[in-house]
This record gives C-alpha cells, structure tokens and sequence, in this order.
C-alpha cells in the first residue's frame, strides 16, 4: 500500500511516498480503516519537525485529519462498526491507504455528512467549538488574532451566531485601531501581537491562548490566561464520550457552516509536490483516496 512517510524530523515538504507492508490483521479492539479523504494542517508541519518529539517516533506517517471506512475489525469489535464512515483521531496516520487503530478512536460519521465535508471535521471546527463552548458563555465582546487562519474564521462564524460582537486582527497586528476592552481574546500567535491582544482584555477577562504562530511564547500578560490543547481534551475524554464531543460539529457542518474551503485536490501520490507550493490563506489540500462503493447506514442490516 501507498504512505507518506517522514523519515526524520524536518519540513513537511520532505515527506515522500512508499511503497509499504499493508497492517498486519487487527487484533483485540483493533481495526483497519482504508483513508478515503484527508487533509493538512499546520500542526503536521509542527510534528514533522520533530517539536514534539517526547512523543513521536520516525519513521513517521502523518496527518491527523481525514476519515475512511473500516475495512476490517478485530476481536471484541462491534460488528456494526464494520463498513461505517469513522474519523480515525487520536494519533497520526491519515496520509496512507490503510490506517490501524483501536475501535474507540474512531468516530462514526452520520450519513448525510459528505466525505469531503468530514475530513475537515476535526482538528479546526473541533478547537473552535470547543474554546466558544467553554469561554464564551457570558461574553459580549471577543478579539481573535491570527484573523487569516481557519480556526479564526470557524471562531467568528460561531460567534455571531450567538450575537456576540467580534473584533479581528492579523497575526502581525501592531495593536491600532481596537478602541474597546474586550471580554475573551483567543490568541494563536503568542509573542508581542498576542501580548498586544492580551492588554485589549477587561481586568475580569481571558486570554485563551491556543497557538504559537510567532514561535514566541506569550509571556507574562497581567491577565488570567487559560491554555487550550486539543490534543489534552480529546486524550482526557473517556473513550466511551468521544462521539458526543462531535455532535455540536456535526450539527454545524449539516447546516453548512464551519466549512473548509478547498484550493486544491490531489492524489497520495502527488501530495508531497502540491506541500512544496502550498499556502495556507489559499484554502485546504484535500487528499484522495480510492474510490470504493459505501453502503448507508440503513442499508448494511
């Protein structure tokens, strides 16, 4: 079968594919997912580098957002998962043909979510439904740096569904033209634009800090800041939880919101080319599977 592998720590970009052993047969709890559709994201780039390298071992297969079909189950694995649409989270792995992982890291996709639509369902719209959830119950007023990014627009899409006054700056805002103290400022540049996004925050507010696409850390602010990973959220949820942590996405993507707009497609094959030209405020890669046959749900009994 077809991956794409980082051999060592470097630029994404330096990704090629393989011709590699298809997984060996799942064991206990275990299936074997067949990627119909991924994507990328910044945080590939950042794993790829070898950042987090306590916890990632190379050769590496990338790519945390996708969705497929499982092709194969294990022992003590629900015969209804068999032949269902699952986004397969919790690990790397989306950019191959076949993916092997634990039953409950996947999460059944309902049938009227296209594939294309779902693949983007979890990193991006998953962060920003979450940190609204959390922080945003009382807030009238909210600043997003980083004003260019998905999860910035995913942000003020849900904001103003809730009435709540949004104010956007870019990642290298110099701090002009925001006359206002704002409730909640969710920050993913960090540095001095977060620290200048930050001063814009109301003494009884809060800085949510989720990113660092200055490569500076946010530093000391005077103001109550609260870390926000996705990665510690979804590894803390009992297992079991995990779907219902998808279904606030899921109702926004059926009513078309929260969506992804694509720049470009293209095969397995040709992802390592399309990443050496590719930029992020274009839109999303979206990377093809194969082509199978997909029953519904109602359709499998």
């Amino acid at each position: 079968m077809l991956a794409a592998l980082a051999a060592q720590p470097g630029p994404i970009h330096n990704v090629t594919i393989q011709d590699v052993p298809e997984p060996d047969a799942p064991q206990g709890g275990e299936v074997i997912v067949r990627m119909l559709a991924s994507t990328f994201n910044p945080s590939d780039a950042v794993t790829v580098s070898g950042a987090y390298a306590s916890r990632t071992e190379f050769p590496l297969v990338p790519g945390f957002d996708g969705v497929g079909v499982v092709e194969r189950i294990g022992p003590e694995v629900p015969s209804t998962l068999l032949g269902c649409r699952v986004l397969p989270i919790g690990s790397a792995g989306a950019w191959q043909e076949l993916k092997r992982t634990d039953h409950t890291w996947c999460i059944p996709v309902p049938d009227d979510i296209p594939t294309d639509v779902a693949c983007f369902a979890y990193i991006n719209p998953l962060t920003a439904y979450l940190m609204v959830e959390r922080f945003c119950g009382d807030a009238r007023t909210v600043l997003i740096d980083g004003a260019s990014t998905t999860i910035a627009r995913h942000l003020q899409e849900l904001l103003d569904q809730r009435g709540i006054e949004t104010v956007m700056v870019g990642r290298g805002w110099s701090g002009e033209g925001v006359d206002k103290h704002v409730d909640v400022v969710f920050d993913c540049v960090g540095g001095e634009t977060g620290r200048r996004a930050a001063r814009a925050v109301k003494l009884d507010g809060v800085v949510v800090h989720y990113g660092l696409l200055s490569g500076r850390p946010l530093g000391e602010v005077g103001r109550r800041v609260e870390m926000f990973r996705l990665r510690d959220v979804v590894h803390a949820c009992p297992r079991s939880e995990l779907p219902a942590l998808f279904e606030g996405v899921f109702d926004q993507l059926r009513a078309g919101r929260l969506r992804s707009r694509v720049a470009r497609e293209v095969s397995l094959r040709e992802l390592p080319q399309a990443l050496k030209g590719y930029r992020p405020g274009e839109g999303k890669l979206l990377v093809r599977g194969r082509k199978i046959k997909l029953l519904r749900s109602s359709e499998k009994n």
